[in-house]
């Protein structure tokens, strides 16, 4: 009777030592059941920061020039970043860095100033409706958490994002 705990422990150390080599970016898993030896391509565990929505996402609200087109208006843009900093949007995102949602660097050269305006005024709707947004939350796993910013505050925002991606 006492070799059949030893043989136990001999399988469970087996089984986790034989895991710790394995990687979790390896591109395929096995989809093995018995009688069957098949490998499917996982799915990617998680996409950079700079990748952004999937080719061929398309938004309603990201057709046109984007917002960086436009002068800054230094005026909002100084109002933007109080807002920005007050409203708790630091938490979560940075210029140049990775926090917990995606980087801003860049956004108003990638996104119209609808698309922006949409999404910091009513991140809940866009999530289940935009495809860019969607995938966002795809890639984040963190939903945008709504401020309760006025369409007024969100365009001051915007300016202060695109003062950042001058």
């Amino acid at each position: 009777m006492k070799t059949l705990p030893r043989i136990l422990l001999a399988a469970l150390l087996t089984g986790t030592l034989a895991s710790c080599g394995s990687k979790p970016s390896d591109s395929t898993t096995s989809t093995e059941t018995p009688g069957s030896s098949t490998e499917t391509p996982a799915p990617p565990a998680e996409t950079t920061a700079t990748s952004g929505p999937a080719p061929g996402a398309v938004s309603k609200y990201d057709d046109g020039p984007r917002a960086a087109a436009t002068p800054v208006n230094a005026a909002m843009a100084t109002e933007g970043k109080t807002l920005f900093t007050n409203k708790g949007c630091v938490t979560c995102h940075g210029f140049g860095k990775r926090v917990i949602g995606p980087d801003l660097k860049g956004v108003a050269t990638r996104r119209t100033a609808q698309w922006m305006e949409q999404q910091i005024l009513h991140p809940e709707v866009m999530t289940k409706e935009d495809p860019i947004a969607h995938a966002l939350l795809v890639e984040y796993k963190v939903p945008m958490t709504n401020q309760k910013l006025t369409p007024e505050e969100a365009k001051k925002v915007i300016e202060y994002l695109k003062h950042m991606n001058q």
